[in-house]
């Protein structure tokens, strides 16, 4: 594994940064064309309804109205993941939760459109409706789809339990009976959106000769391309879907909303149709996090070493059924070397929107409950909390809680700093308490393709297929530059669209840095092999008798030859004398990602008269095994951190006993503002992945898997008693007061 660079560990200026600053970059709202009509989406006002009828006839008899669909408009897919998406997107005999659409409309103006739907009459059938996780997991529950309930499962649960998943090993009974204090509690927390400044926004235009183009804020336009295919039983190769700049997405824009909706009203109209969210539609019908039920129980000795572990952890998700708690329940005790451990998971639907990733999806909320006990054991025993979780910490050759032999990792590395760190140490104001926490995400690699092409004046482009949501543009020209010994800035990284380049997946499961490094790495070993291939041409000897050094094409020694070195630019100046065009490209999937860890220590602040929480200070220790660009990482520890702040202090969806959602707005739902925090402190830990070239390992995720529980633990010594369900709000702390 290479450990000496000379581009890597750098901070050039981010190479979208220009644009954004001057309003240059296009985001999904920001393109027209001429033409194009307006669309607007009829969303039910009800928690759970049959649609009797609809009635769209004087909708389409308004002046200025080109199109008109329902869900009789989409016929059937067979793939039932697909179909889930499509009556997501549009309901299909049922409104399955507030906000879930149930017509659209095209028209010549925003205005028209918006006339249109008043004009739309919908008969309803009001059904029972459940938004709470226990209690439609609880027998008799109303359940939302029949036929797919977990088949392992019994009569004990409903039938919107749609999954059930168990990870462990030892025997968890054995592990209580040898220790000399456990603790058993019960935890719950918020569904949470992630937040996007950005909502969803597409122009879709499908012409009659069933070519399609679609440009779109997506995490994954390849995906977007093949379900929206899909749907509309198109060939991919027919829909050319481009990916705008993207305003957030933190895992929210790893699906489709309203993209198969604009593209069948283009189809339908015969124009190209450009949709917007509102705010509030992005509230209501785009997928949030998952709201969670958990019990923890932890037994540990007086010395603090840990004896056994067993988590129960209940997720809902939504209107649909979906597979994400097993994540939940792998993380649960990722951080820990334990004999005795076993965590199990649920899946449960609810009347709510269907969920979507956030951020390390499933994890925040297992590893709030877990580490909120474990700080509680601590204080309980004595005990200081980065010791006791030193004594226990997973490292090289721990056998993981979900079953893999973890490699490298730098868990003990990041809580050898935290203590070390003056923040560790530092007196408390009072009314003040310190939380401290870990943290852990998979990090993921997956299908990836790039072309790298030298220019004839010395320059590199390079195209790859993964919109770019945390400067992977910047860190993927670092590591080209890297592997061809030439100057940052004269590498260029564009995406292409899903014409340009091959297949790649979504970007998400913090995969890009790592998946399409590697992918950079041999597409420039390509160039390079071929560029060494010209020069031995040139000088007349074996290609095999020349290598690479610091940019240039050297001979191997004495013997092949004594030539100057031949530069990339020198190489490429020649390129159509020698052969053509000189390009690497790269196809793969790699793997062997890497495990991240992370370490949080806050300082939280409660006033006792109002219940208000401020944070005071907060360090954040991570692994990310090489840091490509350190202020992008630093930036993604810091990003991860403040929103795990506000969904453990303010952030969550609110209904009615009548299953609306109650704030569906900035004004009402809070996220932090740069005024509510201090600056995050990250400190970047670097245990090489032995995985990568280069040592990388994922970062964007980790950091918001702590602060949930940092942040409760301060909390909890601030204010001497513990809160058991998140949001930690102040008319729910003084309460607990």
């Amino acid at each position: 594994m290479k450990q000496d660079f000379k581009i890597l560990g750098t901070r050039p200026i981010r190479p979208d940064g220009l644009d954004k600053v001057t309003g240059k970059a296009m985001f999904g709202a920001d393109k027209s064309v001429t033409g194009m009509l307006h669309a607007r989406i009829l969303r039910s006002p009800h928690a759970h309804a049959e649609i009797v009828s609809i009635d769209t006839s004087k909708a389409e008899a308004l002046a200025g109205v080109k199109a008109v669909i329902t869900g009789a408009d989409f016929a059937d897919v067979e793939n039932r993941w697909t179909r889930y998406t499509m009556q997501n997107c549009m309901a299909q005999g049922r409104a399955l939760y507030d906000g879930h659409a149930v017509a659209a409309v095209a028209a010549v103006s925003k205005t028209v459109a918006a006339e249109a739907l008043k004009l739309i009459e919908v008969e309803y059938k009001l059904l029972p409706h459940v938004t709470d996780v226990d209690e439609a997991m609880a027998p008799g529950a109303p359940v939302l789809h029949e036929g797919v309930k977990a088949r392992k499962l019994g009569d004990e649960v409903s039938g919107n339990t749609v999954g059930y998943y168990s990870f462990g090993h030892g025997d968890v009974d054995a592990g209580f009976a040898a220790a000399d204090e456990v603790i058993e509690r019960s935890f719950k927390t918020a569904a949470t959106h992630q937040g996007y400044i950005e909502p969803h926004a597409c122009l879709a235009d499908l012409g009659g000769d069933g070519k399609g183009e679609l440009w779109c804020s997506t995490q994954g336009h390849y995906m977007v391309r093949e379900v929206c295919a899909e749907i509309l039983y198109m060939d991919a190769s027919q829909l050319r879907v481009t990916a705008s700049e993207i305003g957030g997405g933190f895992g929210g824009k790893t699906t489709v909303f309203i993209e198969p909706v604009a593209l069948k009203l283009s189809q339908k109209a015969g124009k190209p149709v450009k949709l917007v969210m509102s705010r509030e539609e992005v509230f209501r019908a785009s997928g949030p996090t998952m709201s969670a039920s958990m019990d923890v129980k932890i037994g540990m000795t007086k010395d603090g070493k840990i004896t056994g572990a067993h988590a129960k952890l209940r997720y809902q998700g939504g209107a649909f059924p979906y597979q994400m708690v097993m994540m939940g329940a792998m993380s649960a005790f990722a951080a820990y070397d334990l004999e005795h451990v076993q965590a199990e998971g649920w899946d449960v639907m609810t009347n709510r929107p269907k969920m979507i990733s956030y951020r390390a999806p499933g994890a925040p909320m297992a590893v709030y409950a877990v580490e909120s006990v474990v700080d509680e054991l601590c204080r309980k025993l004595g005990l200081d909390p980065i010791d006791t979780r030193l004594k226990n910490a997973a490292r090289e050759g721990t056998k993981s809680s979900y079953g893999p032999t973890f490699k490298a990792i730098g868990l003990v590395e990041a809580l050898d700093a935290a203590k070390a760190h003056p923040h560790y140490s530092a007196p408390l104001a009072p009314n003040t308490g310190r939380g401290v926490a870990c943290g852990f995400w998979f990090n993921f690699g997956g299908q990836v393709s790039v072309s790298m092409a030298i220019n004839i004046d010395g320059t590199v482009n390079l195209i790859e297929g993964n919109p770019d949501i945390g400067g992977s543009r910047a860190s993927i020209s670092m590591m080209a530059a890297e592997a061809l010994g030439i100057e940052f800035d004269r590498v260029r990284t564009i995406v292409g669209d899903t014409a340009s380049v091959g297949f790649s997946d979504v970007t998400d499961g913090s995969r890009v840095t790592f998946a399409v490094g590697i992918a950079t790495i041999n597409a420039a070993k390509a160039a390079i092999k071929e560029m060494c291939k010209r020069a031995a041409m040139i000088w007349e000897i074996d290609a095999d008798a020349v290598e690479w050094v610091d940019g240039a094409a050297e001979p191997t020694g004495h013997n092949a030859g004594n030539f100057p070195p031949m530069s990339l630019a020198e190489i490429a100046a020649t390129s159509g004398k020698t052969g053509g065009p000189i390009a690497g490209h790269h196809e793969g999937a790699p793997d062997k990602a890497g495990v991240s860890f992370g370490v949080h220590l806050v300082d939280v602040e409660v006033d006792p008269e109002t219940g208000f929480s401020s944070i005071k200070r907060y360090t954040a220790f991570q692994d990310v095994g090489k840091a490509i660009h350190p202020a992008y990482v630093e930036g993604q520890i810091q990003g991860g951190a403040v929103q795990g702040i506000g969904w453990a202090l303010n952030e969550e969806y609110i209904y009615g006993e009548d299953g609306r959602l109650q704030n569906a707005g900035f004004l009402d739902y809070r996220i932090p503002v740069a005024s509510d925090l201090p600056m995050i402190d990250p400190v970047i830990i670097e245990v090489p992945n032995p995985g990568h070239p280069y040592g990388v390992r994922g970062c964007g995720e980790t950091a918001i898997v702590p602060p949930l529980a940092a942040v409760s633990n301060g909390v909890a010594g601030a204010i001497g008693t513990r809160m058991f369900a998140l949001p930690m709000s102040p008319p729910k702390i003084l309460k607990a007061l």
